[in-house]
């Protein structure tokens, strides 16, 4: 898939304010299954200073300090991006490769900070720990088995809603509630697959899907290490691997890492804010082209994910 990406994002404030430090991650990725062919980023206010960062997930990341006050601030970023299918997992896994769960000790070292739990110890959720063990034995340790299963569990479970405030919940609590936006389902994926041994981490982008109506969102999904095939997503929202029509823009085993958008203003007492934002994509597929677009402000429902990005702001 072949698609231009038109992501717009713009304040108005009550009186001017001062904008504090921020930090983008508006720039898809340009490595794995995904290849960025372009990449245009517009501020206004123009930023005093800006800085490109490495992530340690080695997506880009932009910090910006600006000066001076503003009533205004608006951010436009232009990607042309191309994404492909990943081979099947099945055809990337040896036929040797161990039964779950792994051992943290036959892992690379680099990958153990995707295996720590929530808890303020590091431990998993005992609930979690439960919903992994039951995937587990219904797969008998087999890997895309667990993975099938875990999805199943995760939709019987859970209900899908939106959730337009908040950071993402513990997966505990989202077992608890049985509902959870998409960054809920997947920080419970994630965790469920820590558990049983596998590195996972939270990722923000879009999902261009089919059945949108042309209203797109920021989504958040999960990436898990297998072992054999490398970090391939999952995406508990719908129980399925994801393909093509998934644009990434960043992934972090932490998920306030992954935010479009973070940053603070300061202003005078009571001063206040309005958000307007959209997300457009061009998407040319197999010689077919079609124009899709989501328009939302903040007073009419946003997304839940680019809402928690830019609460800050």
């Amino acid at each position: 898939m072949k698609v231009n990406l038109t992501h717009r994002l713009s304040y108005d404030y009550t009186s001017p304010v001062q904008l504090g430090e921020h930090r983008l991650c508006l720039r898809p990725r340009s490595h794995g299954y995904q290849r960025l062919l372009h990449h245009h980023l517009e501020v206004h206010p123009g930023p005093q200073r800006s800085l490109p960062m490495l992530a340690a997930g080695n997506d880009e990341v932009l910090k910006l300090w600006f000066a001076g006050q503003t009533e205004h601030f608006m951010l436009e970023a232009v990607s042309t991006v191309v994404t492909q299918l990943p081979p099947p997992l099945d055809l990337c896994i040896d036929g040797e490769v161990a039964p779950l769960p792994y051992r943290p000790g036959d892992l690379d070292a680099e990958l153990h900070a995707n295996l720590r739990g929530w808890l303020a110890n590091g431990q998993h959720d005992p609930a979690v720990v439960e919903l992994a063990q039951e995937s587990l034995l219904g797969s008998e340790g087999q890997c895309l088995l667990f993975f099938d299963m875990l999805h199943r569990q995760i939709q019987e479970r859970v209900n899908y809603t939106e959730r337009h405030h908040g950071t993402a919940w513990p997966a505990g609590r989202t077992l608890r509630e049985r509902l959870g936006s998409c960054r809920d389902l997947a920080v419970l994926m994630i965790e469920a697959c820590r558990c049983v041994g596998l590195p996972a981490r939270f990722t923000s982008g879009y999902h261009l899907a089919d059945d949108r109506r042309g209203a797109y969102d920021l989504h958040a999904w999960c990436e898990v290490y297998v072992p054999g095939a490398g970090w391939r997503g999952f995406d508990p929202s719908c129980g399925c691997p994801v393909d093509d029509r998934y644009v990434v823009l960043a992934a972090s085993a932490d998920p306030t890492l992954t935010a479009a958008v973070q940053g603070s203003f300061s202003g005078a007492p009571g001063v206040t804010s309005h958000m307007v934002w959209s997300i457009e994509a061009d998407i040319t597929a197999e010689g077919d082209s079609s124009r899709m677009a989501g328009l939302c402000t903040d007073r009419d429902g946003c997304s839940d994910e680019l809402q928690e990005a830019s609460s800050a702001i």
